[in-house]
């Protein structure tokens, strides 16, 4: 599993390098691309990763201007996600070729049941 992992890591890096993207970066935006900026707890949940990491993984993203890290109005202790307008449009562009990417691993292997595949990684993770 951790190879497949690895080489489907690789193949999406590739793909969403026009975008200055990797697949980590894309799948952290796209945990933000909802209508309320989501506080760094679930975001991290949902990642599975710890805050130390996804601190270290928005970096990047707010130095290029497509996140954004703000103190929650409710709570000043907590800090909320917010994707910017331009990690929105970024998004939106990179969107069609990870689609496209996961349309082509999926005819490498024709019979295989990829909805209940990805049901059972969900499972697993």
């Amino acid at each position: 599993m951790q190879r497949a992992a690895r080489a489907l890591a690789r193949r999406f890096d590739e793909a969403l390098r026009p975008f200055e993207l990797t697949n980590g970066q894309f799948s952290l935006l796209m945990s933000l691309n909802r209508p309320e900026p989501p506080p760094m707890g679930p975001v991290a949940s949902l990642l599975a990763m710890d805050r130390t990491t996804l601190t270290a993984a928005l970096k990047p993203l707010e130095r290029r201007g497509l996140v954004t890290v703000e103190s929650d109005p409710s709570d000043r202790r907590s800090r909320v996600l917010i994707l910017t307008e331009k990690g929105r449009r970024l998004l939106a562009r990179a969107v069609p070729v990870w689609q496209r990417t996961h349309e082509e691993i999926e005819k490498l292997v024709p019979t295989l049941d990829w909805n209940a595949l990805r049901n059972n990684l969900r499972a697993i993770s």
